[in-house]
């Protein structure tokens, strides 16, 4: 009889103290409340105490969280609806002002902050066309949307970490008017290129027919020069030679004279044979 009410007494310390210690996690955020009221929301993680019957306390996970939207409509600057699907990375940073504000609910908090994000991509979105929507760096509309949301989310106690943007689809009528434009822009451009292309080609070939002709000019230039000064060097050296021996230079002359005239049997010369040409035909005395 003794002994059970000695176990009973040790059974109820050990739940009188279990309900006065709480544990906190390296993954959890803590609220202590006193009847309902929240009296402190600052724990570290490890061993904490309450009051047994008088505090309660609520623990929320303090990871980053993804709330994947739904894709979503909204109009650019030119009034085209573009579809969005994009996502949201996000944390409790103030675990009391989250609590009040939402409840503590994870699924309120996604309700709130995907409207948060929806107005802030209606925003950004109604400043940009298709084309720079497509073309822009995504981490300039990142920067924007993370920028634009942090103090409004701030005040439900979440800390945005990151905003992407999956994919920027077009609907099926604004798809084909796009790619009509773009497939009329790029022929523009290439047709463009190609009378680029051909006032290139035609001022390469008009200087390629330019320095031709300077070519041809200075090469047959130079040309007459060499011949001029090879007829003249080639005149001084037969006057030389007939100065030196005349009779000698009019004998070889001659010669070559017979040797051109005669070259076939067949070849006849009809002259006086007491003519010059025939002078050294003639027997010498």
């Amino acid at each position: 009889m003794g002994q059970n009410k000695i176990l009973i007494a040790v059974a109820a310390l050990l739940f009188l103290g279990s309900t006065m210690v709480f544990t906190v996690s390296e993954t959890e955020r803590a609220i202590k409340f006193r009847l309902g009221e929240v009296i402190e929301s600052e724990f570290e993680s490890g061993l904490h105490f309450k009051m047994p019957f008088i505090n309660n306390v609520r623990k929320f996970d303090k990871r980053i969280l993804t709330m994947d939207s739904k894709p979503e409509r909204f109009l650019t600057s030119e009034k085209k609806n573009v579809i969005v699907d994009s996502y949201v990375k996000w944390r409790i940073a103030d675990v009391k002002t989250f609590y009040t504000s939402v409840a503590g609910d994870i699924r309120q908090a996604n309700i709130r902050l995907d409207q948060i994000i929806k107005d802030a991509f209606r925003s950004e979105f109604s400043k940009r066309t298709i084309k720079q929507l497509v073309s822009t760096d995504r981490y300039a509309i990142r920067s924007a949307l993370i920028k634009g949301t942090s103090p409004i989310a701030y005040k439900l106690g979440i800390e945005i970490v990151d905003v992407q943007v999956k994919r920027i689809d077009l609907p099926g009528d604004v798809s084909s008017s796009v790619y009509r434009r773009m497939e009329a822009e790029r022929e523009r451009v290439a047709r463009e290129f190609r009378s680029q292309g051909k006032e290139a080609a035609e001022r390469i070939r008009a200087d390629a027919d330019k320095q031709r002709e300077i070519i041809l000019a200075n090469a047959f230039r130079d040309a007459e020069i060499l011949r001029g000064n090879g007829d003249a060097t080639s005149a001084d050296i037969y006057a030389r030679a007939y100065g030196a021996d005349i009779e000698f230079f009019t004998f070889y002359r001659s010669m070559n004279a017979y040797k051109k005239t005669f070259r076939n049997k067949g070849d006849m010369l009809v002259v006086e044979p007491d003519s010059d040409f025939f002078k050294y035909f003639k027997s010498q005395k």
